[in-house]
């Protein structure tokens, strides 16, 4: 987490006993919430700690490179796909009328569907809009 933002974790234990590797693993989550990445992308200190679901721990690993997409200090390399972007859109009120207009159509002059004996051509309509 310190090379995607420096500092974003302040001390990291590298002696001690099971306790400060826990915190450690502590001090990460925290730090990935503080980066952006959502709650319900983290996994639980057992879960690698204990070696218990793994599969989540590397699902955290991809929300964290997905997030990193968001942060445009970042330069190194990307993980996965970029995550789509909100196109909002704002429609004046003569673009939005223009799809309530009523178009005739149709499918020819009373001509007989080869040999079902169908009667097609009869006019239709079709009405666009709410």
């Amino acid at each position: 987490m310190n090379r995607l933002q420096p500092g974003i974790i302040t001390k990291v234990n590298v002696s001690g006993g099971d306790y400060k590797f826990m915190d450690n693993i502590n001090q990460f989550q925290k730090a990935c919430v503080k980066y952006g990445v959502p709650d319900v992308d983290l996994f639980q200190t057992t879960d690698l700690w204990d070696q218990k679901n793994i599969a989540l721990v590397t699902q955290t690993i991809f929300a964290i490179g997905r997030t990193a997409y968001k942060h445009p200090e970042w330069r190194g390399p990307w993980l996965g796909p970029r995550p789509a972007e909100e196109n909002r859109r704002e429609f004046s009120e003569d673009v939005l009328r223009a799809g309530e207009t009523v178009i005739g159509l149709q499918a020819g002059t009373n001509k007989v569907a080869s040999q079902s004996g169908q009667n097609f051509g009869a006019s239709r309509k079709i009405i666009l809009g709410k």
